[in-house]
């Protein structure tokens, strides 16, 4: 198999070198090119990448890792994507294990077993997120947003046009491949702690989670709009159970609530149909 890597670097001049080098030993046998897009660097990102023989695509600024990873993927002509982040936290060396379960499979993603190199704030964030994307796609989903994975060419740009252009890159197309019914494994892997600083912040999980929810519209919208719907309902029946008992009718609360309940049920049924209009355009 032939494969082409696509890191998304934004001002990783201190890692760059590092992660460029450790994929010389595996260049020959998978490696056919090493598309580095720098996304609007304001240091040497750019120019140490290209003086270590990869190609680099450049943002005139910086635009978002979701939107780095598309222009990469967009210039991919291998058969495989390989996605892996230039701060220095994956090892080359494992791509090997992603490669070797390639044939019988659509992705491969990094599991990450480690999860103690992340800072300790954004764990709760990430398990809430990790229980929703779950419970949304139906699948157990050991590891939500690694960005080491291995993807069919042609399959990843079929879903192009779906995913953000910040960091939920990876969330959106776990859940679309998930949902769809491809073929996606989780290999087991080690990270290293990341060379200099993070731009993930608090609003990046905010908007990750809004993104969940309309990816889930997108592809399963009854998922989100039937729940809605039956306990709206229920407080409605349980808040005007008493006024009937005192014969006093329905309450104007009770009436409303249920009048609600019946809305979002017809919306989740007419968003259910738009979606799957929507989907099978690009399917």
């Amino acid at each position: 198999m032939k494969l082409t890597v696509v890191i998304p670097a934004f001002n990783e001049e201190q890692a760059i070198l590092s992660v460029l080098e450790g994929l010389n030993p595996i260049c020959p046998e998978y490696v056919q090119e090493i598309i580095v897009v720098d996304d609007g660097s304001t240091d040497e990102t750019g120019r140490i990448a290209e003086a270590a023989g990869a190609t680099v695509i450049r943002h005139h600024q910086n635009v978002g890792y979701g939107a780095a990873l598309k222009t990469g993927i967009r210039a991919v002509k291998t058969e495989w994507v390989l996605t892996m982040d230039a701060d220095g936290q994956h090892r080359a060396d494992q791509i090997l294990s992603l490669c070797n379960v390639a044939d019988s499979n659509d992705m491969i993603v990094g599991q990450r077993i480690d999860r103690t190199k992340s800072p300790t704030w954004r764990m709760p964030g990430k398990w809430l997120l990790e229980r929703l994307a779950n419970y949304l796609t139906g699948y157990k989903i050991p590891d939500l947003n690694s960005g080491l994975r291995l993807i069919r060419n042609d399959v990843v740009k079929k879903y192009l046009h779906l995913c953000p252009s910040g960091f939920s890159f990876t969330t959106t197309i776990s859940m679309a491949l998930l949902d769809r019914g491809y073929n996606v494994c989780y290999v087991p892997i080690q990270i290293e702690k990341r060379v200099g600083r993070s731009t993930v912040t608090l609003k990046t999980g905010l908007d990750t989670l809004i993104l969940i929810l309309r990816v889930a519209c997108l592809f399963n919208p009854l998922k989100v709009f039937i729940p809605a719907s039956l306990i709206i309902g229920a407080i409605g029946i349980f808040w005007g159970i008493p006024y009937a008992l005192m014969g006093r009718g329905i309450s104007v609360g009770s009436m409303l609530a249920i009048v609600t309940s019946t809305l979002f049920f017809a919306l989740g049924l007419i968003c259910d149909q738009i979606s799957q209009l929507r989907l099978e355009r690009y399917e």
